[in-house]
């Protein structure tokens, strides 16, 4: 098949096809982009519906393709430094073909780094619009964990958990994708039109959408499935139960990749879609090194998590024994100490006079009893 004939066809059915229309990525599919334009723009009898749909919503396909006009929207493209990456290019991230039927006809992608290698090592970091401080922090030191240690984050450039996510890995001289429900040459949402020109000159910003075209509530959902499909796995940072980010992890998980979850407090709605998801299959992190052990190469492990070294952690075992064996309060007789460590009482004397001249115990008269310093945290 010639390239630019099958990349002009594309450009052109992405103004007739809504993003993620799998009837038409079967024909695509079955047929190939260029016939399946001839059919859309047959005169007669030659242009009856393909399978899959009805006369009605054939005729509305036939009538954007009226409109549509692929050479003007690759013009308009290039002015605002836009390129159209279609499968089967060098630069098409393949881990998309995933999606089967569902795949993207092409993406537009405004930005200077190669999608396909970037896509290779990218996690998604998604979440709720009016996400609380707290979520919003740790979108933010997550994300930009992940750059630090070189992934790319992928988001949807939306207020809340998206900008959090986004400005974090920026904010650490990162790499970011965002991954927009309309033309990527009119930046969505508007208050965000400074952020998604710093993510497109540091960045990628990629969209199924051709110049111009708006959001609407199901393209959001639809591009979800992209933010998904591009990534090894995907992160939600606060979601309530209707969340439109769980759409995100249920593509993810269909897709067979891993799927995150950041706990928050229980008594938080916001967090309430995260929660169930962990009481399914979700893995909990907190943090990049845990999402990096997930998704990562293997020995690309999380550091091991322990409390804080305590003094008495340092002490040979026999001595740590004669210690607990001490009472919280008051003092004990070296024979009952001895009793408590299991030992012997010449023993139980040695080591008391041990801990004395570490200062973790006093003598008073007969016995002996626990100094201030001794006493663990918990027993205050």
């Amino acid at each position: 098949m010639d390239h630019a004939e099958d990349l002009l066809a594309r450009v052109f059915l992405t103004r007739v096809l809504e993003p993620g229309d799998e009837a038409g990525g079967r024909w695509v599919r079955e047929r190939g982009a260029p016939a399946v334009v001839r059919r859309l723009r047959s005169a007669g009898s030659a242009g009856q519906p393909l399978p899959g749909v009805s006369g009605k919503r054939w005729a509305g396909l036939r009538s954007r393709a009226e409109r549509a006009d692929p050479h003007r929207d690759l013009a308009v493209a290039r002015e605002a430094g836009v390129r159209f990456v279609s499968p089967g290019t060098a630069e098409w991230p393949r881990q998309l073909d995933d999606l089967g039927d569902a795949r993207p006809l092409g993406l537009w992608v405004r930005g200077p780094a190669d999608l396909r290698m970037w896509a290779l090592r990218s996690v998604a970091v998604v979440g709720a619009r009016a996400c609380t401080p707290y979520g919003a922090h740790m979108a933010a030191t997550l994300s930009a964990g992940l750059a630090e240690r070189g992934w790319v984050v992928v988001s949807g450039g939306a207020y809340g958990i998206d900008g959090a996510a986004h400005r974090g890995a920026l904010g650490s001289g990162g790499a970011t994708v965002a991954v927009l429900a309309c033309g990527v040459d009119r930046p969505y949402p508007r208050g965000h039109t400074g952020l998604i020109t710093r993510i497109a000159e540091q960045g990628l910003v990629i969209g199924e959408l051709p110049p111009g075209e708006h959001p609407t509530q199901s393209r959001f959902i639809v591009r979800n499935r992209v933010i998904a499909g591009l990534t090894r796995g995907t992160v939600v940072v606060e979601a309530a139960h209707r969340s439109g980010s769980l759409v995100t992890v249920r593509a993810a998980r269909r897709l067979g990749r891993h799927t995150m979850g950041v706990p928050g407090p229980a008594t938080s709605g916001l967090s309430a879609g995260v929660h169930e998801l962990l009481r399914q299959d979700a893995v909990l992190v907190t943090d990049a090194d845990e999402v990096v052990e997930l998704v990562g190469g293997m020995g690309e492990l999380a550091p091991e998590r322990r409390g804080p070294v305590l003094p008495r952690d340092l002490l040979e075992p026999a001595a740590r024994r004669v210690l607990a064996a001490l009472p919280g309060r008051g003092a004990a007789s070296p024979d009952e100490v001895a009793r408590g460590a299991q030992t012997t009482p010449d023993d139980a004397v040695a080591r008391l006079y041990e801990l004395r001249a570490l200062g973790y115990v006093e003598r008073h008269g007969d016995g002996w009893k626990l100094t201030r310093q001794a006493v663990i945290p918990a027993e205050r």
